[in-house]
């Protein structure tokens, strides 16, 4: 068989969106589909809002791109706006989430060069971790799945199991430079980290002159009902990378850190070309807008409440395929006693309902956070006609 133009490395489904609105997707064959994946995480705002649709259009039409050579009062407006909003003194932005873990990689080992000890270049990640798809990224997982084929991987990483502090602690020694960490795992299974094991993270970092490294580039961005989900622990990072959210669909991260972690990433050290363009800007300043309207968060919070007590609700109905309700907010996951991704399937191509596989096999649900009651009724409508009629596999 012939290879296809477009590299085959993704399993693409039949469903074929040429058109969104809302909270729907629009196949090419005019099916309505309920968007309950949200472009894993992506399209915070939904599909085609007027805040979103307008700001990308003026820039479009003014200056999309210069490269980083020259000032940028785009950077800078969005960048203060971040600082104001986080823990951060400062923002370096990229394309993507996985373009973001790098720069926090490179953050903290630079860090501990800049203080005179470059020895200290081990960051202690957990089993399950989804860290992006670069070299670095996935040397920083240990999933079989993302580093099949592509060794030799990138040295300085152990791997620790989530959830276990003193499995975590006892992988320090004279080589770390800190923990690289997922509040929630999203494509793990949607488990979310305890308040025990990330502070005691953050202490250990304090006590031991180590980076505590955040990847929110899925729970972030208002997914849980706070601005970055850390917020629900009571701690802060050292340096943290973002994404999907923050640019509404655009596709834009960030890395932000403290001006101490930061101090080692002078001119020269890093770089983009496309990172922090005017257009990505202007999308990433109205998604600001929007999610810093009142009420928009305690929207997202409320929704994710209802949200969970309906799967709850529903879960002993159908106690022969559905097991527990994972997550925070509107970062939801769906346990399944059988194959995720097949009933993943089922959903989309019979009740025109998306959702996202993740590990242990959960379905995801990253819905816009525009998302209403009304929304929630017809998801929940959906799952349970899909469960009432669903058959798993013999060898699920």
């Amino acid at each position: 068989m012939a290879t296809p133009a477009l590299m085959p490395v993704y399993p693409r489904s039949a469903v074929r969106p040429v058109r969104g609105e809302g909270m729907y997707l629009f196949g090419e064959d005019g099916t309505q589909y309920l968007d309950m994946a949200g472009g894993i995480a992506v399209n915070a705002l939904g599909h085609g809002h007027p805040v979103l649709v307008k700001a990308i259009a003026e820039q479009a039409a003014t200056l999309m791109h210069v490269s980083n050579l020259y000032g940028s009062p785009h950077q800078e407006r969005v960048a203060e706006q971040l600082v104001a909003k986080t823990f951060a003194d400062t923002v370096f932005f990229t394309n993507s989430g996985a373009e973001a873990v790098e720069c926090a990689i490179k953050t903290a080992r630079r860090y501990h060069h800049a203080n005179g000890n470059p020895q200290r270049h081990t960051l202690i990640t957990f089993n399950n971790a989804f860290h992006g798809r670069t070299l670095g990224a996935i040397s920083a997982t240990n999933q079989p799945k993302m580093r099949d084929g592509f060794e030799p991987l990138l040295p300085g990483f152990k791997y620790a199991a989530f959830n276990d502090l003193d499995a975590a602690l006892a992988l320090v020694d004279d080589n770390t430079a800190g923990f690289l960490v997922e509040p929630i795992q999203g494509e793990g299974g949607v488990s979310v980290a305890t308040d025990a094991f990330l502070k005691g993270l953050r202490k250990a970092c304090d006590e031991h002159g180590l980076l505590l490294v955040l990847d929110e580039v899925q729970a972030g961005y208002g997914r849980t009902g706070t601005f970055f989900a850390h917020e629900h622990y009571g701690i802060t990072p050292d340096i943290m990378a973002v994404a999907k959210g923050i640019g509404g669909g655009f596709p834009l991260g960030a890395c932000l850190a403290t001006e101490e972690a930061a101090k080692g990433m002078v001119i020269g050290t890093h770089g983009s070309t496309y990172g922090g363009n005017p257009l990505a800007m202007a999308a990433a300043e109205a998604v600001l807008e929007v999610m810093g309207e009142d009420g928009f968060l305690e929207h997202v919070t409320q929704m994710g409440e209802r949200l969970r007590g309906a799967l709850e609700q529903m879960i002993p109905n159908h106690d022969h395929l559905f097991e527990e309700v994972r997550g925070r907010g509107l970062m939801l996951g769906l346990k399944l006693k059988s194959d995720s991704r097949r009933f993943v399937a089922f959903l989309r191509d019979e009740h025109q309902l998306l959702t996202v596989a993740a590990g242990e096999n959960v379905v995801r649900l990253l819905p816009p956070l525009i998302i209403d009651e009304n929304h929630i009724a017809e998801c929940i409508e959906k799952l349970s006609a899909a469960a009432r009629v669903y058959v798993p596999a013999a060898d699920d």
